[in-house]
């Protein structure tokens, strides 16, 4: 499954002021004068009203006035719900003017009724738009107190208190079910909002087997990456509402939050599902790392030092920390996104397994990506040891500013696994060959301790590697790491041998 940023676009990350859709643009311009074109023939109509005008023209102008205003109307308003109220509202607001109006006797009767229904006419407009900016505030205090939260990492446990957290969070432990509740979703979008926020999906970022990623604005100018979720075996509407209820209540800095979700319904129980997430113009990992030696030039070893720390902790959160266990099932490069700081955020696990009683048994709904998949899910034995091997493919990536896994030329695609080089690297005190040449200096002792961490993420035995918490030990210096046995690394008799090309490496 791709992340917001699929790696198959692999055009640069646009800056943000030359992101935005000539259409969604013009459509908002538009949508700005209708909005000015009510109020002005609401304005009108209800200065009419004290006019001198003949009682005929005065109907026959308010009857074609509100019509108007209701097609105006109609196009303006984004929720269904809101354009039925208005309708009705001014349906009946017409009714009364052409019913009451001849009825009242005397000649400042009708100017009064006329006058009054116009009056309310504006005054109902205008409560209405209050109330949907006073709303839209709030939502956005609640947005920025959230993100204020994420931004305090919470600390992770020491690591003698793994054993008691892994036992928390194991598939044998019961795990009490949980009642999702509408306040637990995030906000929700309709689908003209959708089409609003993409300019009708017309800036397309990334493409993937999950799904399609836009880049969209919301009505404050914020950039937005818009999932168009898209699968073989479509989830039904109670599984995406539980799913998203509860990653969106999962706050960590390095973890992408979830923004809101839309839910068109369609046939068979099933129809077009949304996720927006805040839009990172930066990019993913692999774009700086697999789209050319310039990239990775701009991609320091302190920057990736860091990266490699931040998908740490955030896979540790998700582990040991959530209030139900979360298997990403497809940590990758194309995964983790980059802010302007080139610190990472973990992405796509708004599709991730919330994991209940058994690990064993869930359908994992074709995740994972080939190259980065832990052994045992071929035979879909699953636990978060299957996210750590994935961690340590990457971590390999980082150091060696290569793929772990290259598709050959034949139709055949043999995996090109390296780690049996690295090790073999390190082991003759020749790690320094198999580093990127593209960064210009390294702390050798820090890719060390980075490259001995994936070797032991990326075992065949999953009893054999380290849980997440321990990696992030290990990354911070307060756990030792030792260059594991060569027989536990995780290479299949089948897999050719992997010679590195002469032409790189440092001496």
């Amino acid at each position: 499954m791709s992340g917001l940023h699929d790696s198959s676009v692999s055009s640069p990350p646009r800056g943000r002021g030359c992101c935005c859709s000539g259409a969604s643009v013009l459509c908002k311009i538009v949508k700005g004068l209708l909005h000015v074109a009510i109020v002005g023939i609401i304005s009108l109509v209800v200065f009419s009203g004290f006019a001198d005008y003949n009682f005929s023209a005065r109907i026959a102008l308010e009857s074609v006035s509100y019509a108007v205003i209701a097609c105006l109307y109609f196009y303006t308003s984004s929720d269904r719900e809101e354009r039925i109220v208005s309708g009705i509202f001014l349906g009946i607001l017409a009714v009364v003017i052409i019913v009451a109006a001849p009825s009242c006797k005397g000649e400042t009767a009708p100017v009064a009724v006329i006058a009054g229904c116009n009056i309310v006419a504006l005054s109902v407009y205008c409560i209405w738009k209050i109330c949907a900016l006073v709303q839209a505030f709030i939502r956005r205090l609640r947005v920025r107190g959230s993100a204020a939260s994420a931004d305090v990492e919470a600390p992770l446990a020491p690591v003698e208190k793994e054993a008691a957290a892994a036992a928390k969070c194991s598939p044998s432990a019961p795990v009490q079910p949980t009642t999702f509740r509408i306040e637990d979703l995030p906000r929700k979008f309709s689908y003209e909002e959708i089409c609003d926020m993409t300019g009708d999906f017309g800036n397309m970022v990334g493409r993937g087997g999950s799904g399609e990623v836009f880049r969209g604005l919301l009505d404050d100018g914020t950039a937005v990456a818009i999932k168009r979720i898209t699968s073989d075996k479509p989830v039904g509407e109670q599984d995406f509402l539980q799913e998203i209820s509860i990653v969106a209540n999962v706050h960590q800095r390095s973890l992408v939050r979830l923004l809101g979700y839309c839910l068109l319904r369609g046939g068979a129980g099933h129809g077009q599902q949304f996720l927006v997430y805040p839009f990172f113009e930066h990019g993913s990992l692999d774009w700086w790392l697999f789209h050319g030696e310039e990239r990775r030039r701009l991609l320091p070893w302190p920057a990736r030092r860091r990266i490699a720390g931040d998908v740490a902790r955030a896979l540790a959160y998700l582990h040991h920390e959530c209030r139900r266990q979360i298997l990403h099932l497809d940590i990758k490069p194309a995964n983790i996104l980059l802010d302007g700081g080139l610190r990472a955020h973990v992405s796509d696990f708004g599709i991730s397994m919330s994991i209940a009683q058994d690990m064993t048994s869930v359908d994992t709904r074709g995740r994972g990506t080939v190259g980065y998949m832990a052994p045992e899910i071929w035979v879909s034995s699953l636990s978060a040891k299957s996210d750590v091997y994935s961690y340590g493919v990457t971590l390999l990536e980082l150091v060696t500013g290569r793929r772990g896994f290259e598709a050959g030329r034949d139709s055949s695609e043999k995996p090109d696994l390296f780690a049996r080089v690295v090790r073999e690297k390190m082991a003759r005190g020749e790690i320094m060959e198999v580093v990127d040449t593209a960064m210009a200096s390294v702390d050798e002792g820090e890719v060390e301790v980075v490259a001995k961490v994936a070797l032991c993420c990326v075992q065949h035995r999953r009893d054999l590697r380290p849980s997440m918490l321990t990696v992030v030990e290990m990354l911070e210096g307060r756990a030792a790491v030792d260059l594991p046995p060569e027989s536990r690394l995780s290479v299949v008799d089948f897999i050719e041998p992997l010679s590195w090309p002469p032409t790189h490496g440092r001496r």
